[in-house]
């Protein structure tokens, strides 16, 4: 094998795009998946063969008076909405959203942002800076951040690229607290200037390595409300790369699926890929998705359980390790279970630096785009769980063990535990689905679904499947129970004020049959879902309803939103991240807005009760080609998070096409000639 660098000529996708990502994206950070065959070549049902059987409508809402109630919340819209459009029918800065008597943070709407501004946008009365940039040192030994002197050695200490999932997590005083957050994958054209020398090659290849994983950043600020900063040297400071150790976890931990001969115990990995969205626990670790880990490796795809997770054969990969580091080329035998030990919903504990991260095979492998936490009525912990590939599934994990006073106890809760599925029923007849987006008859896209449960007592209840392949061939176990096909389900999060799970379908070009739940055939812009689990949050049944479909207004009739009148809203295209604020507002970050509907990726306030539900707000735009990423939301303090991702990425070393965050400034640690990822928070001006 030999080694090289992705041009713009070795992208595939680039005339495959409209309506997706980058190519460059598709190439970096998920292996080109859209234009390989599809993974999923099961006979599962859609939602449109489903829906034919009608349900009726009160089998969702005769669920009891407590449910009822939870149910019905926010379906009445009575009084005009608070805000006004601007002449563009778009609210613009100025439009007040706050609402009389309610928490959360006010703001004026800004305009959408036309796509090829290079700019961060907020509103007016906000202003915003990064905390920590890629290649900001972590610590005194590591050396400044100098574009045209990396090493693996300074990078390993050094904040690292391509930010995704975000937490702040404030100690007890407020004043002092970490940052943790994911490096999903590198960009070698825009962190090196070209090259065909194998040996420089190799050496960035280590950079890589160092480049991608976690990071656990001390922050402090002088009083509460105040904005962050980072601490060099802090105690819990902390790389996790490529190279750090894991453990395995669970019932699949030790087993022969994952043994290498590197590990013939199949308990140790080495480091953890693709690491997209995340959740923090009630116990104070955070959680990492493992999602398109499979482009890392060069694999025959030869076996069903191989093409289940790569379509087809490859024999090199954008970083170029299997080249020279064994372990990345699966077409080893020795090695061919090396990709089995990726997937995975990783565990760290954030204010322990010495502490071993471990991944969960209790909770499958598959695509994972993050885990989040809820306690359940019984004590137990459930973590929701979307697979992002289209035709892919929507996961449920249920604890065997009850949460404890005990921390120590609690850092084992999700090694044991239940996996769940997702089937869902439409309620409207098949020829009310026209594909449009056009409502059925019951004036909305809703209906009932069911857990399908993959294992019980911690053992498959999958026939013809053991334990250890249920955890490890997730999706062929879901395939078999007949989970209903989605159309790439990313974040999935339940309110912390009532319980609802909100799902974030990022979009799916390539949908040709519409169904109740997926309404829109070619669907360029993504829709969210609302599910309310009808028999406790760790029970079996669910009632769901399509809260927003995403797009412009005012080029696309088909958008919907929950009912508020969409000539008020901001448009919203491919929903990725979600998040709330204190308030129970849903605020969601999106990641394809520019090639959609021709405006910047941003971050966006949809209120979820009363006259206000659906009013979708933007309240940022992230810099040209860039991607918004792990949105936090302190509203009491005015304060607001956002990571963002691949700025300038269809540019190069030596033509950038974006100069976040520094914007040419020379001052010592700035880079004046290229973008970086970065965290920035915004707050109050």
């Amino acid at each position: 094998m030999t080694l090289a660098e992705p041009t713009r000529r070795d992208l595939p996708m680039l005339d495959h795009v409209r309506g997706k990502r980058s190519a460059v994206t598709c190439q970096l950070k998920c292996a080109n998946a859209c234009l390989g065959p599809e993974c999923n070549t099961s006979d599962n049902e859609h939602f449109r063969s489903i829906a034919s059987a009608v349900f009726s409508r009160r089998a969702l809402f005769g669920l009891g008076a407590a449910a009822a109630v939870a149910v019905a919340v926010g379906t009445g819209r009575g009084a005009a909405p608070v805000s006004a459009p601007s002449a563009s029918g778009v609210a613009g800065p100025g439009a007040s959203f706050a609402r009389p008597g309610r928490t959360g943070l006010s703001f004026g709407a800004i305009a959408p942002v036309p796509a090829d501004v290079d700019a961060f946008t907020v509103p007016d009365g906000y202003t915003w800076k990064p905390i920590i940039r890629w290649g900001d040192p972590l610590f005194s030994r590591t050396p400044a951040f100098n574009i045209d002197k990396q090493t693996p050695e300074a990078q390993a200490g050094q904040f690292g690229y391509n930010s995704d999932y975000l937490d702040i997590i404030a100690d007890a005083s407020g004043k002092t607290g970490v940052l943790v957050n994911n490096h999903e994958y590198v960009n070698p054209n825009l962190m090196f200037p070209g090259t065909a020398d194998a040996a420089e090659l190799r050496r960035r290849g280590e950079i890589y390595k160092a480049a991608q994983g976690m990071s656990v950043v001390e922050i402090r600020r002088r009083k509460v409300g105040d904005p962050w900063e980072y601490v060099v040297d802090g105690r819990r400071n902390r790389r996790i790369t490529v190279e750090t150790v894991f453990e395995l976890t669970g019932p699949a931990a030790g087993s022969d699926l994952v043994k290498t001969a590197a590990d013939p115990e199949g308990r140790w990995v080495h480091g953890t890929l693709g690491n997209c969205a995340g959740g923090t626990t009630p116990w104070g670790t955070v959680l990492s998705g493992e999602e398109n880990f499979n482009g890392y490796f060069a694999w025959a795809a030869d076996t069903a359980e191989q093409k289940r997770y790569s379509g087809s054969s490859t024999t090199s990969t954008s970083t170029g390790w299997e080249a020279y580091d064994s372990r990345f080329d699966a077409h080893d035998a020795s090695y061919v279970n090396e990709p089995n030990r990726f997937g995975y919903i990783v565990e760290i504990d954030p204010q322990d630096p010495t502490s071993t991260p471990r991944k969960h095979t209790a909770m499958g492998r598959m695509k994972h785009e993050g885990a989040n936490v809820h306690v359940t009525e019984d004590g137990r912990v459930v973590a929701y769980m979307g697979d992002d590939e289209r035709n892919d599934y929507l996961y449920k994990f249920v604890s065997k063990n009850r949460i404890s006073g005990s921390r120590k106890k609690n850092l084992t809760l999700l090694s044991e535990g239940d996996l769940y599925v997702a089937k869902f029923r439409g309620n409207s007849p098949a020829g009310e689905i026209t594909g449009t987006g056009t409502l059925p008859a019951d004036g909305a896209f809703d209906g009932t679904g069911e857990w399908l449960p993959l294992t019980q007592g911690g053992e498959s209840v999958v026939p013809g499947f053991t334990t250890e392949q249920v955890l490890v061939y997730t999706r062929l176990a879901a395939d078999a129970v007949g989970a209903t096909k989605m159309d790439r389900p990313e974040d999935v999060e339940p309110s912390p004020v009532t319980g609802k799970v909100y799902v974030a379908l990022t979009n799916n070009t390539a949908r040709t049959v519409a169904d109740e739940a997926n309404p829109i055939t070619g669907n360029r812009y993504g829709h969210v879902l609302e599910l309310t689990e009808t028999a406790g949050q760790s029970g079996r049944t669910f009632g769901w309803s399509v809260l927003l479909l995403c797009g412009d207004p005012s080029s696309f009739d088909g958008a919907y939103f929950a009912g508020f009148p969409k000539e008020l809203v901001s448009p919203i295209s491919c929903p990725d991240n979600v998040a709330f604020d204190s308030a129970g507002d849903l605020w969601i970050s999106t990641d394809g807005a520019p090639s959609t509907i021709g405006y910047g990726d941003g971050l966006f306030k949809v209120p979820l009760t009363g006259e206000e539900r659906g009013h979708v707000q933007q309240f940022l735009s992230v810099p040209r080609e860039a991607e918004t990423c792990g949105p936090v939301i302190h509203d009491k303090e005015g304060l607001v998070f956002v990571a963002v991702q691949h700025p300038g990425e269809n540019g190069s070393f030596d033509a950038p096409r974006s100069l976040f965050p520094d914007y040419g400034s020379t001052a010592a640690g700035d880079v004046a000639t290229a973008p970086r990822p970065s965290v920035v928070q915004v707050h109050r001006a």
